[in-house]
């Protein structure tokens, strides 16, 4: 299996997971309506992701993205170590690459305690059922509002969810004009203008993530 698969693997999960995020990001912002509007519609949302056979479909293709994207990513790290078994006595790594490339995988491991606790939060106790039970609103979908609401007012909750988009934005900036590299394409005034795309992508994106629980918590 060549390097350019497993690089383009990760670059093209890596451009799913963008576009899924505009759309998640999309329905975090019903949160910022006020409680009588958002309350309706977030759980009116909930219930066509879980429901929908076309959305059951891209939720598990988003759930094979994240797996594929984490251990390709890995795989890709640990054979560039082993390639590399002794540092370079004279090194121009931070002169020719930004932070975030020489970081990936720490980010990429903020990101993975990230999803992992998200998920046990919400995915595990809305899809699963497992921990206290969801209720039901005034017209009987799952109170998936109460219980975002819930936990965006534990500062504690608020805290690190917020914090930890800071990794997400830089992961998402140099991964996005990354991956469009990786899947050929180098023309080099088209890739100027992706890097641009890319810092205002990811720094759009992580911030909103970041403000909304606040905006929430403050509410």
């Amino acid at each position: 299996m060549t390097l350019f698969f497993r690089k383009s693997i990760i670059a093209a999960t890596g451009l799913f997971l963008c576009i899924f995020l505009i759309v998640h990001l999309s329905a975090n912002c019903i949160l910022l309506l006020p409680e009588d509007m958002a309350r309706g519609m977030y759980n009116s949302y909930s219930t066509l992701l879980r429901e929908s056979p076309l959305i059951k479909i891209v939720a598990y293709l988003l759930y094979l993205s994240i797996i594929l994207h984490v251990v390709y990513a890995l795989i890709v790290t640990i054979k560039n170590k082993r390639a590399k078994p002794v540092g370079y006595k004279v090194s121009n790594t931070k002169e020719n690459s930004s932070w975030a490339s020489q970081n990936m995988g720490l980010l990429g491991v903020f990101i993975l305690i990230f999803i992992v606790v998200h998920l046990a939060n919400f995915w595990a106790r809305i899809k699963l059922g497992l921990g206290e039970e969801v209720g039901t609103d005034s017209v009987g979908n799952k109170d998936v509002y109460e219980v975002t609401s819930h936990l965006f007012h534990n500062i504690y909750y608020v805290l690190f969810y917020s914090l930890l988009m800071f990794p997400l934005g830089f992961h998402l900036y140099h991964g996005l004009k990354s991956a469009v590299k990786s899947l050929g394409f180098y023309h080099r005034k088209s890739l100027l203008i992706i890097s641009k795309v890319s810092l205002i992508y990811a720094v759009i994106v992580s911030a909103m993530f970041g403000i909304i629980p606040f905006i929430v918590y403050f509410k």
